[in-house]
């Protein structure tokens, strides 16, 4: 009998369910937070006003740590390349958080005032949609890769990588346009 990967099984359909609704409810959460009412009092409640850059500079790192787990993975050091994926989603995660912070206590996205409009809500739009499509892909490549399942998680990564990559870049880029 020859060795094989691993192969799905019944818990594998549970953790994906999961992934899922977790994805969505952090999605509209979000989106609450962002365009929904809010409890009178909170706006300046709290001083939140260096969050934008505390969240620039997680996607900043986010992208520098992404990078180099996947050259850690051309090199054939997995072990390096684990650690990395994991502090680049640690620190999605910790932008996520600080990101939902900023907007519980601040009404709105901050409007744009810049000569480029058309460009920046380009790269806006396309940085929130695919945020959203991103998230999903993030976790169910974790967990694959955690699962040891390689066939799965290497297919994964190559449609997860450039476009959380492109949404840790944008979430700069947009950052730099607005302050």
């Amino acid at each position: 009998m020859t060795a094989s990967a691993p192969t799905p099984d019944a818990r594998d359909g549970f953790w994906v369910r999961l992934i899922y609704i977790v994805s969505a409810v952090l999605a509209a959460a979000v989106a609450f937070l962002i365009l929904g009412p809010r409890p009178a009092g909170l706006e300046g409640a709290l001083d939140v006003s260096a969050l934008p850059t505390v969240n620039a500079s997680l996607n900043g790192l986010c992208a520098v740590l992404l990078v180099a787990a996947v050259f850690m993975v051309k090199q054939g050091r997995l072990e390096a390349h684990r650690k990395l994926m994991l502090a680049a989603f640690a620190t999605s995660a910790a932008f996520l958080v600080s990101y939902v912070i900023y907007h519980f206590f601040k009404a709105g996205p901050k409007p744009y005032t810049g000569a480029y409009r058309g460009v920046y809500l380009a790269i806006l739009l396309s940085h929130i949609v695919l945020a959203a499509v991103a998230l999903p892909l993030q976790l169910l490549t974790l967990y694959r890769g955690w699962r040891d399942q390689r066939a799965q998680h290497r297919k994964l990564a190559r449609l997860t990588f450039p476009l959380w990559l492109y949404v840790s870049v944008t979430g700069v880029v947009v950052y730099v346009m607005l302050y």
